[in-house]
C-alpha cells in the first residue's frame, strides 16, 4: 500500500465518489436552479445564480477529476461499488448532475447547454437501464439493502424534460418522464414497505428519507415544462411532494442525534426541488402564497448548504468522512 493510499485525505478522495456526485452535483446545482427560480419570481438580476453556478461547476469539476482518477487507478474499487446493492443507485447522480448543469446553462449559453443535455441524456439512459437491469439480475435483495437512495435513477429520468422540453426534444422528454414516474411508483411501494415493516434505516442513511420528496417535486416542474400548465395531475404531484416533506419533518428528532456523513447532503437537492416547484406553481397559478413558500424553502436550503459545506470540510480535515461501514 502506498503512502497516498494511507493518507486520510487521499482515502477520502478515493472512496464513495458516486455519493459525492450526489452531494456536490445534485445539491449545488439544485441550489443554483432554486436561486434562479427566485430571481425569476421576484424579477431580480441573475447575479446570485451566476455566482452559485460558477461555484457549482468548480466543485463538480473537482469531483469529476477525482473520480476519473479512481476509475483509472482503482478500477476494482469502482467495480465493487457498482456491485454494491446500495452504492449502485448513486451512479446516475453523475448524469443527473450534468442534466441539472444543462438546465443551469440554458439561459446563459444555450448552445453549450444543448451539448451538455444531449450527452447527459444519453448517459442517464444508459445508467438508468444498467442500474435497473442489475437490480433485476441481482441475487435476491434483503430488505435492509433497500433505501430511499434507490429513487435516484428514477429522479434522473424526470429531470430530462427540464432542459429537454425547452430545447424542443418533446418525445424524448416524455419518454424519460414516463419511465421515471412508473419506476418511482414501483420503488415507492417497495421503500415504504421497507420503512414500515422492517428494521429502521441505519444511522448514516436516515437523512436519505428526504429523497422521498424529490421525485414528485421534480416531476411537477417537468410536468410544467411539458404541458405549460398545472392541471389536476400537476396539483397532485406538488401536493404529494409537500406531504412527503411534512412526513420527513416528523422524523427530525432522529436527524438531530445522527453523526455527520455525506448522506446528509440528501437534504439539499430534494429541498431545492421543492422550492423550485413552489416558485413554478406560484408563477403558473399566480399564487403569492406559493411564492412565499418557495422563498422560505430557499432560505432554509441556503442555510443547510452552508452548514453542509462547513461540516464536510471539517470532516475531511479530520479524516472522519467516508470511513468504512
Amino acid at each position: 500500500m502506498t503512502t497516498a493510499d494511507t493518507h486520510p485525505v487521499a482515502t477520502i478522495r478515493l472512496a464513495h465518489y458516486p455519493v459525492t456526485f450526489f452531494a456536490v452535483g445534485m445539491g449545488m446545482m439544485g441550489l443554483t436552479l432554486a436561486i434562479r427560480a427566485a430571481e425569476h419570481a421576484y424579477a431580480f438580476s441573475n447575479l446570485a445564480s451566476r455566482g452559485a453556478l460558477t461555484l457549482s461547476v468548480v466543485m463538480l469539476v473537482a469531483v469529476a477529476i477525482g473520480y476519473s482518477a479512481k476509475v483509472f487507478n482503482h478500477f476494482a474499487e469502482v467495480k465493487a461499488e457498482w456491485n454494491h446493492p446500495v452504492r449502485i443507485a448513486f451512479f446516475p447522480a453523475i448524469s443527473i448532475s450534468l442534466l441539472l448543469l444543462s438546465a443551469g446553462l440554458f439561459d446563459l449559453v444555450p448552445g453549450v447547454a444543448h451539448i451538455v443535455w444531449l450527452s447527459a441524456t444519453a448517459i442517464q439512459g444508459i445508467l438508468a437501464l444498467s442500474v435497473i437491469g442489475a437490480w433485476i439480475g441481482h441475487r435476491p435483495f434483503q430488505q435492509g439493502q433497500l433505501t430511499p437512495a434507490w429513487f435516484i435513477p428514477a429522479v434522473g429520468n424526470v429531470i430530462v424534460p427540464l432542459a429537454g422540453a425547452r430545447l424542443g426534444y418533446m418525445e424524448v422528454s416524455w419518454l424519460f418522464f414516463s419511465g421515471g414516474l412508473i419506476f418511482w411508483l414501483v420503488l415507492l411501494t417497495l421503500v415504504m414497505n421497507r420503512l414500515m415493516f422492517h428494521d429502521p434505516l441505519p444511522g448514516r442513511m436516515v437523512p436519505t428519507l428526504m429523497i422521498l420528496v424529490a421525485p414528485p417535486a421534480v416531476a411537477f416542474t417537468a410536468w410544467l415544462r411539458l404541458t405549460g400548465e398545472v392541471g389536476n395531475f400537476g396539483h397532485f404531484l406538488l401536493s404529494v411532494a409537500y406531504v412527503f416533506a411534512l412526513l420527513v419533518l416528523t422524523q427530525w428528532p432522529k436527524f438531530r442525534t445522527m453523526p455527520f456523513a455525506l448522506s446528509w447532503w440528501a437534504l439539499s437537492f430534494p429541498l431545492a426541488a421543492l422550492s423550485i416547484a413552489s416558485f413554478g406553481y406560484a408563477e403558473a397559478a399566480s399564487s403569492a402564497a406559493h411564492r412565499y413558500i418557495g422563498t422560505g424553502l430557499l432560505v432554509l436550503l441556503m442555510a443547510i448548504v452552508v452548514g453542509l459545506i462547513v461540516r464536510t470540510a471539517l470532516a475531511m480535515r479530520a479524516g472522519a468522512i467516508c470511513v468504512p461501514e
